[in-house]
């Protein structure tokens, strides 16, 4: 057996352990009926998301003030990774891995929001306003409950909210939850629209790829004050060793394509592979000179520095998989209690997370997601609500059985008169 990738200081692991094992989620629940519209630098239409049913509900390029949709999308632009990343991380059903990496969503649709302008680079405050204010405007029309905010915009939120902010604030009253990334520079510093006091914030937490809560610690993520004094983070979630799929076609893709070659080709297969073109190009004329362990050593260790862990993912790391990796927690809620509004998931969210030993309480907020106990949360919540309307409807039975039974007696005293 070729051992693969290793990744992990634990002797009994090779592989990123998938997220449903690290959050405990149950499985019986999967974001179905549940739209998630994401923000992002771009998007792809990702076999993660199409097949075997194509869950994009929606793609909306609001990098002008003139939204373009559905237009552009197919194109694997190279500003479209980090969005196809943490869409998938959150709702793809690891198609491309025989379903080994799927998101703790992947039933449910997205709706996907290209963000940014088109004089620069960056994505400002702006950008970000004008794609949330695109999703508030259709937010009906696609049914969209859960907003993923995967990035970070300008200002910090002062005595009053940012317009960014205010726009978050929006969003929630409308009865749509709103998650954000707190930011990976591990300073006390929140800014829009992670700041939004109705936002769910999300730290990182660094499990390094174990069960074994003893190893776990915090992540460099960002925390502090955000609007009206709100404590941010509220939670944290993992946001190191998460696999995601690559965005197709690039270099980085078709580097690991190569590599993924070598390293389950037998002997014969990795000869006749290092007299290709492809070998040449990629391969120094020193490191082919070497005996086949040697360069099945090199071959690797490239793997490892590029964390490649199947031919078509990587693990990467940052609060913006934090996020996704909530959103997704959050879908399965609502799914399992349809009725929930935002300020109770945020509620059930605090209440389940479990606190990390010896991190302070300010960087960690409640503590580190657990998906499972926050979705049995949500549905004791749901036969809470069905017994009061069950006992409510037994009330207003009883009460109409009760003037029907005195309108019955005052019509037979009637007729007896």
């Amino acid at each position: 057996m070729v051992q693969l990738p290793f990744i992990n200081n634990l002797e009994d692991v090779e592989l990123v352990l998938p997220i449903s094992l690290r959050m405990h989620a149950d499985a019986r629940y999967t974001g179905k009926g549940i739209t998630i519209a994401f923000l992002d630098s771009g998007f792809y239409p990702h076999p993660d998301l199409t097949q075997p049913n194509n869950r994009i509900a929606y793609f909306a390029d609001a990098r002008d003030e003139t939204v373009r949709e559905n237009i552009g999308f197919s194109i694997p632009h190279l500003s479209s990774w980090h969005g196809t990343m943490t869409s998938c991380v959150c709702a793809g059903n690891g198609f491309m891995s025989i379903y080994r990496y799927a998101g703790l969503a992947p039933d449910a649709r997205v709706v996907l929001v290209k963000t940014g302008n088109l004089k620069d680079n960056r994505i400002h405050e702006r950008d970000i306003s004008r794609a949330l204010r695109w999703v508030l405007d259709n937010a009906h029309r696609f049914d969209v409950r859960i907003i993923n905010i995967s990035l970070g915009g300008d200002h910090l939120c002062g005595a009053k909210l940012t317009a960014l902010d205010e726009l978050v604030e929006e969003a929630v009253a409308r009865g749509m939850v709103v998650v954000c990334a707190a930011g990976n520079s591990g300073t006390r510093r929140i800014l829009s629209p992670a700041s939004a006091p109705s936002a769910i914030t999300v730290g990182g937490l660094n499990d390094h790829n174990s069960l074994d809560r003893s190893r776990w610690e915090m992540y460099h993520s960002n925390y502090g004050r955000g609007g009206y004094g709100a404590a941010k983070p509220e939670v944290i979630a993992p946001a190191q060793w998460i696999a995601a799929p690559m965005l197709p076609r690039t270099k980085v893709h078709n580097e690991a394509q190569f590599l993924w070659r070598i390293e389950r080709a037998t002997d014969a297969e990795l000869a006749q592979i290092l007299r290709t073109k492809e070998a040449r190009r990629r391969i120094s004329a020193e490191t082919m000179s070497k005996p086949f362990h040697e360069i099945r050593r090199i071959v690797r260790q490239r793997m490892n520095d590029q964390k490649f862990i199947h031919p078509h993912y990587q693990h990467v790391d940052g609060t913006s998989f934090a996020a996704a990796i909530v959103s997704s927690v959050v879908a399965q809620m609502l799914e399992a209690n349809p009725s929930l509004t935002p300020a109770q998931v945020k509620a059930i969210l605090i209440e389940t997370a479990e606190p990390l030993a010896d991190a302070p309480l300010e960087r960690q907020g409640a503590g580190v997601v657990h998906a499972g106990a926050a979705v049995a949360a949500a549905l004791k919540s749901r036969r809470r609500t069905l017994g009061a309307q069950g006992r409510k409807k037994a009330e207003h039975y009883a009460q109409g059985l009760a003037v029907v039974q005195e309108s019955e007696s005052l019509l037979h005293r009637g007729r007896k008169a």
